[in-house]
């Protein structure tokens, strides 16, 4: 897309930002900076519940990264490709960035962090489809956070999330018979660091009856 189409709407997004207070415009600074690491304690976490869960949803926690990465991937491919200079040095008269504008080299179309955070959100929503409530808002919010800090077009951060997300969702649909029939491979070796690695399953239908007894 050519930028001049979306500079107009960068000038807007930017006057907006500076217009704000100042803990509004700290929080955005952090947040585009770090809101990735969320997501990661989400793969964490749900790498961690999947250990107690069955060998499909152990597979889909394990793709949920992976399929990430695949997303960063192929938008670093395409940034390489397109060479878009920043708007924060070619956009006449816009507001000052909000943080430090990239060097020459680090390219502006697509935006890198808002595709990790679409594939981020697609495939963890896949892996747990009721935190889709929370991925994608997440995911929209760092999207958004790089226009306002000044360092994305509206439009690199809108090709970021479209892209991320459907690689993503192709990695997964992809992928996961093979990490499937892993993930039981894993579980069946006996191996100490595969057993913890893979976790126990799900515990057996009687046990669980009992411990319901129990309680």
């Amino acid at each position: 897309m050519d930028s001049s189409v979306t500079a107009p709407l960068y000038r807007d997004i930017t006057d907006f930002a500076h217009d704000m207070p100042s803990w509004v415009q700290h929080l955005a600074e952090i947040w585009t900076e770090l809101g990735l690491l969320l997501f990661g304690v989400l793969f964490i976490t749900g790498w961690w519940r999947a250990r107690r869960q069955g060998d499909g949803a152990l597979a889909l926690a394990v793709l949920a990264p992976v399929a990430t990465a695949f997303g960063y991937v192929v938008s670093e491919v395409l940034k390489s490709v397109v060479d878009e200079e920043r708007p924060c040095r070619s956009v006449a008269g816009a507001a000052a960035s909000l943080v430090t504008c990239p060097p020459t080299g680090d390219w502006s179309f697509p935006s890198n962090h808002s595709a990790i955070a679409g594939a981020a959100a697609v495939a963890i929503a896949i892996a747990r489809p009721r935190l889709a409530w929370l991925t994608v808002p997440m995911a929209l919010l760092m999207a958004f956070s790089r226009v306002f800090v000044g360092v994305h077009y509206p439009h690199d951060v809108a090709v970021g999330l479209l892209l991320g997300a459907a690689v993503s969702a192709l990695a997964v649909a992809v992928l996961r018979r093979p990490v499937l029939s892993l993930a039981r491979t894993v579980r069946s070796s006996g191996a100490p660091v595969a057993a913890w690695a893979s976790g126990p399953g799900p515990a057996p239908a009687g046990r669980s009856r009992r411990r319901g007894k129990r309680h």
